[in-house]
């Protein structure tokens, strides 16, 4: 991700943040805790224009009585402070994947938003030559033939990147490299699903995170703001002791088998999963940085979703 989209998703975030203050205060106590990640994306927000400032307001205005009807909590007055805070990006490598966190201290209830501006990825996770993805991903450490299959692709990058080459001048990064770690991450995949029943599920709580959230997407060019909500554990969507929710958000369930992954037909660097109950991701492997680097990320979409993920949009007005 570029610098200066990275600010604007942190803009995003901190506007987000303010304009559920400002509505919430309106209607009961409400605080903002203005932490380290407050102030970065505090001053990502001083470093975009002025349009863009109106675009994100806007954007950000749109979802917010959407998120109201969904979580009458929020706004239950019960004369305790309801807080708000921006998480830092660490919490995100410790899977939980939620920018914002409105929290309620009083009857220890709170909800997540993940917020994107103008893309859809799920995550940015890498391969690498000691990076031992099935431990992370689903809990299952790679196999010996695993490292043995990738080896050979990390010691040619390892030589390339001495030599101070640039991605562009390999001759056939996609044969050379690509092919070769996607083949041997479909196996590895293959292999730990053979033996361990409850790989599926695991690989959806690692893209998705540990906890149940709502993700907030802004499409600017669409003047869009969409909401996904993300209730694999039923933790979204509850009454307050005077309203229920206006809008009903289902628990989804996760998945339970693979059905299918292989090579997306004609390419050579993605991958597509395709599992039981509607869950569908593409894997594209690329090279992130001009020059030739050991390790390779990945930029991964939900291409399909089960029924009873709720997707949203919000007008802007």
């Amino acid at each position: 991700m570029s610098n200066q989209s990275n600010n604007k998703g942190r803009a995003y975030e901190y506007i987000c943040l303010q304009t559920l203050y400002r509505e919430i205060s309106a209607m009961r106590p409400a605080q903002i805790l203005e932490n380290s990640s407050f102030q970065a994306a505090q001053r990502a927000w001083e470093t975009i224009d002025v349009c863009t400032r109106d675009t994100l307001k806007i954007s950000a205005k749109a979802a917010v009585a959407t998120l109201f009807d969904m979580e009458p909590l929020i706004l239950e007055d019960d004369g305790n402070y309801l807080e708000l805070f921006i998480q830092p990006d660490t919490k995100g490598e410790l899977g939980d994947v939620r920018d914002i966190i409105i929290l309620r201290r009083d009857i220890r209830w709170e909800i997540g938003l993940s917020i994107k501006h103008n893309h859809f990825a799920v995550k940015h996770s890498r391969l690498g030559g000691q990076l031992d993805f099935g431990e992370r991903w689903f809990g299952i450490p790679c196999s010996k033939q695993y490292w043995e299959d990738i080896a050979p692709v990390f010691k040619y990058l390892g030589e390339e990147k001495k030599n101070n080459k640039k991605w562009s001048g390999l001759p056939a990064k996609e044969a050379d490299v690509y092919v070769p770690l996607l083949k041997a991450f479909v196996a590895e995949i293959t292999r730990a699903n053979t033996v361990h029943n409850d790989v599926p599920q695991k690989m959806v709580e690692y893209l998705l995170g540990e906890f149940d959230f709502y993700k907030v997407i802004s499409i600017d060019n669409e003047k869009v703001t969409q909401i996904q909500a993300y209730n694999m554990r039923g933790t979204l969507n509850k009454a307050s002791k005077l309203n229920t929710p206006k809008i009903t958000v289902p628990i989804a369930a996760l998945p339970t088998r693979i059905v299918s992954l292989d090579f997306k037909p004609g390419s050579q660097n993605t991958i597509e999963l395709y599992m039981d109950g509607g869950w569908q991701f593409s894997f594209r492997i690329h090279n992130a940085s001009t020059y030739v680097e050991t390790s390779l990320k990945f930029d991964i979409q939900i291409i399909g979703m089960p029924t009873t993920i709720i997707s949203l949009n919000c007008t802007w007005n």
